[in-house]
């Protein structure tokens, strides 16, 4: 099967990665990346996968499948076009729109599986296939890779317990503006070692400003590494606003503290005014109650912990096309056609 990796933004790298892990294990398969240059210029992998910044490249590739955690994929590329997400966070406004421009749906868990069913059967012209989420197939892999880590830096930094501050980049959502001071507060009293990892698409302006909060602090640590999940498997608690990486701790069974959470029901706590914070952090750490909610998360949300994600999704696609052929391209009205050609621009063929 020939296979296009789809990064339109930088947090897809390490969605689709496990894609090509799977397609090397197998074999047999012909793997094209399409980064996608004005918001990836400097593409980490460059060494090691066969990629493009050219569109008109994808297009001559010919993909039997493309895999996109993204919201579009050019409709005049070839291939079922299948959308693999880039998070969890349902309440986010844009998870459940039907944008067309997708052939199969391939969902986290039960949860996400029922809504897409419903809209399946008003849109009728795309599949829903539950795979799990690929980053859950490189979690499976490294759990335990970074705990000689973990407890060197608890050592060095005479600490009890890591907490890692992840951040949505929405200037509307995100609790960056109001929690500094706290996330001081809470370093001080609660013997922690604080690690900042800040979404890449994260204004300059606050990347400097909570750079600079850990040059004055010892016992806070800001990380410029590109991955997220490797300070989640580290830490003990989580801090955030309104990021899917939630629901990542969540399923890994840790707790989470949010400010200004827009989750209507929020399985985990939430504060509304930063001042909370420490006690948010010991009630988060010691509640049977939110134990059980995470357990729900678990279930509902992506129960996949097999470390086969990426196989099943594959498997989807290679299934998709054997019952109806590899598509030319996708079927869409005129402003879903502009919009993606606005975006990714026109190609020769």
């Amino acid at each position: 099967m020939k296979i296009l990796l789809f990064c339109e933004n930088k947090y897809a790298v390490d969605i689709v990665r496990p894609l090509q892990d799977e397609a090397d294990r197998q074999g047999g398969h012909e793997v094209l990346w399409y980064v996608h240059q004005p918001k990836i210029p400097d593409f980490p992998l460059r060494d090691v996968v066969r990629w493009t910044h050219s569109m008109q490249e994808a297009y001559d590739f010919h993909p039997d499948a493309v895999f996109a955690p993204g919201n579009i994929v050019p409709y005049y590329l070839s291939g079922v076009k299948c959308s693999i997400f880039h998070g969890y966070a349902a309440e986010k406004r844009d998870q459940f729109h039907i944008r067309n421009y997708f052939d199969i749906y391939m969902t986290q868990g039960p949860y996400f599986t029922r809504e897409f069913e419903k809209l399946q059967q008003h849109h009728n012209d795309f599949e829903v296939l539950e795979t799990g989420w690929t980053r859950q197939d490189w979690t499976a892999r490294h759990r335990h890779d970074f705990d000689g880590e973990r407890e060197r830096l608890l050592q060095e930094h005479d600490c009890q317990r890591i907490v890692l501050y992840a951040p949505t980049f929405s200037p509307r959502l995100s609790s960056l503006p109001k929690i500094k001071d706290a996330l001081v507060r809470l370093v001080d009293v609660c013997s922690v070692l604080l690690l900042i990892k800040l979404h890449p698409l994260t204004q300059q302006a606050w990347v400097d400003e909570y750079r600079q909060l850990a040059n004055e602090h010892s016992n806070i640590i800001f990380e410029d590494d590109f991955g997220v999940t490797k300070y989640m498997l580290m830490a003990d608690l989580m801090i955030s606003d309104t990021s899917s990486t939630i629901y990542e701790m969540l399923l890994l069974d840790k707790p989470v503290v949010t400010l200004d959470t827009v989750s209507q029901d929020p399985y985990w706590k939430d504060i509304t005014d930063a001042s909370q914070l420490v006690a948010a952090y010991d009630d988060a750490i010691s509640s049977p109650a939110l134990a059980e909610r995470r357990q729900w998360i678990i279930s509902n949300y992506d129960p996949y912990t097999d470390g086969r994600c990426a196989e099943r999704m594959l498997a989807g696609a290679a299934d998709y096309i054997s019952r109806h052929g590899v598509p030319r391209k996708r079927k869409l009205n005129l402003w879903r056609k502009y919009v993606s050609l606005k975006t990714f621009g026109r190609v020769r063929s």
